[in-house]
């Protein structure tokens, strides 16, 4: 990277926050198709300044990004998708470790190893910043074990809800640990890989039936949709959409693990445990890139 794109990809880490409040704009007010001057405000910064970080940030213009965020986008996607979770199921997993098209391997753990051991492990968690608002993380000595968001500002909240999950553990406040993981995820959207990466590793606590369901989640190509009646009769449970809608809901890494990618079949996006509002706004970025 050069010296140029270097104060570029920093200029655009710095604005991560400014870049959060417009695609709230753009998301929340995709009907009226806001213009850039609006989007821009939002995100206080002039236009210019914005088409220039947005672009390099998703790769589309803000204009184009919000074509991407309405409901004739996603049911028309839907539609064209068909059978693309099957052989995606087949293919399995590949490619570059980035927001796009990240290269992960999971570990399981089962509630019974969970509790067994839980005294004795540690789990160091930390708040991040992202284009999609700030991001709680937490890592065991094995990988990722926790991501999601901080809804409406209330980070308190987002602690609380993590504490639930893990407070059995020694946990540890400690944002150094899953900073590099989280520089992987939301800093790699503005620039390409430079070459193979090793894999992020994801340890999962739940149940077989749910993390069969989040595995199969992995393997939703970026920029697709699927419908929990898809999905359910992807993971060998074509009678239970509401019980494999539940394991989706259950995810706890989010967005690695892409449960925004699971919608209604009418092409309706709804029910994301972080906020739909963030769940269009995620579905839009990787549509936006993918046909980029």
């Amino acid at each position: 990277m050069t010296a140029a794109e270097l104060t570029e990809d920093q200029d655009l880490r710095s604005h991560y926050a400014a870049i959060a409040a417009a695609i709230d704009r753009i998301v929340d007010g995709y009907q009226d198709q806001p213009s850039l001057e609006d989007m821009a405000a939002a995100a206080n910064m002039s236009p210019f300044h914005f088409q220039r970080v947005f672009k390099r940030w998703a790769g589309i213009s803000p204009k184009r990004f919000a074509q991407f965020v309405t409901l004739g986008h996603a049911k028309r996607l839907l539609d064209a998708d068909g059978s693309v979770l099957d052989t995606a199921l087949e293919v399995g997993l590949s490619g570059p470790s980035r927001l796009h098209d990240l290269f992960v391997a999971c570990e399981a753990m089962t509630p019974g190893d969970y509790k067994a051991g839980a005294a004795s492990l540690t789990v160091r968690w930390g708040l991040h910043d992202s284009p999609f608002g700030r991001a709680l993380m937490a890592a065991t000595p094995r990988g990722l074990c926790w991501l999601s968001f901080v809804i409406d500002g209330d980070e308190r909240g987002a602690i609380a809800t993590f504490l639930e999950e893990w407070g059995e553990s020694r946990l540890v406040e400690d944002p150094a640990a899953t900073a590099a993981i989280a520089d992987r995820v939301f800093g790699g959207g503005a620039a390409a890989s430079e070459g193979p990466e090793e894999a992020i590793p994801l340890v999962l606590r739940g149940t077989n039936f749910q993390i069969k369901v989040w595995e199969a989640l992995l393997r939703i190509p970026v920029g697709r949709f699927v419908s929990y009646q898809d999905l359910a009769r992807a993971v060998g449970r074509p009678e239970a959409p509401r019980a494999v809608g539940a394991a989706v809901g259950r995810n706890p890494i989010s967005l690695i693990i892409p449960c925004h990618r699971v919608i209604l079949k009418s092409g309706v996006v709804h029910n994301y445990r972080w906020g739909v509002c963030r769940k269009k706004a995620l579905l839009a970025y990787e549509a936006a890139r993918a046909a980029g």
